[in-house]
């Protein structure tokens, strides 16, 4: 029985625990299969290279570049741990035949109930408030609400309507307010049916009270919102991005905050993690931040490694991957179809 050779790079089996625990969690589904799980050591391209090129197979998160890609001698499937690709060269890997594979149903619910508390934290300025209270400034704090309107009745507007927007959407109206959101991607029928109404993107902008950012990470969304659109937003507009920072033009949503073009944002994402220590974001007032945290939950590490022990099983039985972010390549290839399509 053929061997495979299942690669993952050190510094994500080091963050996930996979090696203290010997990998059980993704041998749940890769244990069927004559098989050996190496450590490659990913401090540099070459370095990885060296043990993965002749790989059957690589799971877990990492850096992985064209060259990389392009060294690979047999690889038939890299299954990540996470939602966004951008941390690989998706078009090498399609040039090279290999499925590329990705979590994107398995954190929804974390990363849709943390924006609604970035919402609803940053609306009501629990932050500000936290501080009054400790600093005897406790009577001021009624005064200073009383600058804001009430939730009930505001525009919140998703920029992108994929899973975690529209599941911000259900979690959002019953607070009453009244939803909008642009995606070219999406059919206007499908935000209908979830009670949203389509916009443009300028539209959106200028329409919201709340803008919260979904949009994925990627060539396409590099720095898509930019000095231009923090200029159409509201001045007493929100900003929450709990999306990718690598979509947002970070300098200007500095120069927005601080020249008063918005009041104020709510970020779970940086365009530089952790950030440098004299990022303006740090010092604030009227900026909530959190580290990257908005998809963690109890259940984070043991479902995202369980999802790439199956993604790995799937594709050396010779079947077609659940999650395929580059699925035009399962038609022409030797993999069989066990669904109607591949899960997106």
């Amino acid at each position: 029985m053929k061997k495979f050779k299942i690669v993952t790079p050190q510094s994500s089996a080091e963050k996930s625990n996979a090696i203290a625990d010997n990998f059980k969690i993704e041998l749940e589904s890769i244990s069927q299969f004559n098989h050996e799980i190496v450590i490659a050591p990913d401090n540099s391209e070459d370095e990885f290279i060296s043990t993965a090129k002749d790989a059957d197979a690589i799971f877990g998160n990492g850096k992985f570049t064209a060259k990389i890609i392009n060294s690979l001698e047999n690889c038939k499937i890299i299954a990540l741990g996470s939602v966004g690709t951008d941390t690989m060269d998706v078009d090498a890997a399609t040039k090279n035949g290999i499925p590329v594979t990705n979590i994107p149903d398995t954190f929804i619910d974390e990363v849709a109930e943390h924006t609604i508390c970035l919402i609803l934290a940053s609306y009501r300025r629990i932050c500000k408030l936290d501080k009054m209270a400790r600093s005897n400034q406790w009577s001021q704090g009624r005064e200073f609400l009383y600058q804001f309107p009430r939730l009930r009745g505001q525009t919140l507007g998703l920029i992108s309507f994929g899973n975690v927007a529209r599941a911000v959407a259900k979690r959002a109206k019953p607070f009453g307010v009244n939803i909008i959101s642009y995606d070219p991607y999406v059919s206007e029928t499908v935000m209908i049916d979830h009670d949203v109404s389509p916009v443009s993107l300028e539209e959106l902008l200028t329409q919201s009270d709340i803008i919260s950012m979904h949009a994925p990470g990627g060539q396409q969304t590099f720095k898509m919102i930019t000095k231009k659109h923090f200029e159409l937003m509201k001045n007493t507009s929100l900003f929450v991005n709990n999306g990718r920072g690598s979509t947002v033009d970070e300098k200007y949503l500095i120069e927005a905050i601080k020249n008063k073009w918005i009041a104020g944002a709510a970020l779970d994402v940086l365009e530089q993690e952790p950030p440098d220590p004299k990022n303006p974001l740090l010092n604030l007032e009227n900026v909530i931040l959190t580290p990257h945290v908005a998809s963690a939950s109890s259940r984070f590490d043991p479902a995202r490694r369980r999802r790439m022990g199956v993604e790995v099983s799937l594709v050396l039985s010779g079947r077609w991957p659940t999650g395929c972010v580059n699925p035009q390549i399962l038609e022409n290839s030797n993999l069989k179809t066990w669904q109607p399509y591949s899960a997106r």
